[in-house]
């Protein structure tokens, strides 16, 4: 049996200061007159978020609030595991993994380990390559090696049977476990779910809502997606960037969330500058904004995802929100869907955004229809 070790978060004083004036002292590039959003991040919101970063934001309240859940690490694979275990005080909670994505975290989690410890045991990783599992001792950290490392992780915690729900990253993750486990992986709850054609698929035999639905997709692809190619092709050249410059990572991070959030105009408006300042502290005070952007390349160059075929047989569960593009007769072709509920409020970051929607759609699911507990 491999140790599981006791963690706590807890970034040396020094690192602090030094992010404080790397922050201060960085040199703004200067905006086109006009532009605003259009052309990225303007220079006099990110100076204004930055400036909060350095004297206004309190690093050490949000690693209080990551300190009080039980954390702890283990190796699986030669790769460092970070996870919470929230073990709920009812002997009869169902088990269930919380898969956070990108640019996320752990740190996204506390409102929905809130409304979910009770009837819960809740096991949130930091993925392989993300936050304080650090970066991976190589490459070849695809989904599905993920996915077995995790399936991994819950027979060592000794859980024989657990649903796992996932987003974004974690929305590719947590299906795979349910393939490479099916016989302990009891349910999959995703949202933020990536739905495309397929060779046999036509478009033009969609209803109206899912043909807006696809073209909504393809214009999120031409003037979104853009991320989506460098991190998948080129995330080394970006790593040095990000890992030398906090400006450099925040801009990045914060096109993210305005962007993938629901109908706020600024991206702190949708989560919050706190969240969303602590996910881009978790990513530099751990190093991993390049691995974590290495993970895309892994996902694009996996041959092994890209000829997998047929159905998963797990039960699956899609949350709908309003800033997915996920179409069902797509989603169909993969995953065996026997709930598909979409919504009106939220966006791609749900547990920020509506934790109180996710919830009870994780607890309606999970404890309802697969766990079936009273």
């Amino acid at each position: 049996m491999a140790r599981v070790m006791a963690f706590r978060v807890a970034v040396p004083e020094g690192e602090v200061d030094c992010l404080r004036r790397r922050v201060r002292a960085t040199r703004w590039a200067p905006d086109p007159s006009g532009t605003g959003w259009s052309r990225g991040v303007p220079t006099a919101y990110l100076r204004r978020l930055a400036e909060y970063w350095a004297d206004g934001y309190d690093w050490r309240r949000h690693e209080a609030e990551l300190n009080a859940h039980p954390q702890f690490t283990t190796e699986i694979d030669g790769a460092r595991v970070h996870f919470l275990h929230v073990r709920s005080a009812n002997p009869d909670a169902v088990p269930l993994v919380l898969l956070h994505g990108w640019p996320g975290s752990v740190a996204d989690f506390p409102a929905l380990i809130g409304a979910l410890r009770d009837d819960f045991h809740l096991v949130a990783p930091s993925l392989p390559g993300f936050g304080f599992s650090g970066p991976p001792p190589g490459p070849g950290w695809t989904d599905g090696r993920t996915a077995q490392a995790l399936n991994a992780l819950m027979d060592r915690l000794g859980y024989a049977g657990y649903g796992v729900h996932g987003g974004d990253v974690g929305a590719f993750v947590a299906p795979l476990m349910g393939r490479d486990a099916p016989d302990r992986v009891r349910g999959v709850h995703v949202n933020a779910l990536v739905t495309v054609p397929g060779g046999d698929d036509d478009p033009d035999a969609l209803d109206d809502a899912d043909r807006e639905r696809l073209d909504a997709l393809h214009r999120w692809q031409e003037n979104e997606g853009a991320y989506l190619r460098v991190q998948g092709t080129s995330p080394q050249t970006l790593a040095h960037a990000h890992h030398d410059s906090p400006a450099g990572l925040l801009a990045w991070f914060a096109e993210r969330y305005r962007d993938l959030t629901g109908t706020a105009d600024l991206p702190d408006d949708a989560v919050g500058a706190d969240a969303l300042l602590t996910d881009v502290s978790v990513y530099w005070f751990t190093g991993t904004a390049g691995s974590a952007a290495h993970s895309y390349y892994e996902r694009f160059h996996d041959r092994a995802e890209r000829e997998r075929d047929g159905r998963s047989p797990v039960p699956t569960a899609v949350a709908v929100f309003p800033t997915d593009h996920a179409i069902r007769p797509f989603a169909e072709r993969a995953h065996t869907i026997v709930r598909w509920t979409e919504f009106e409020r939220g966006g791609h970051f749900p547990a920020l955004e509506a934790p109180d929607l996710l919830a009870a759609d994780l607890r309606a699911f999970f404890l309802d229809e697969i766990f079936r507990r009273p």
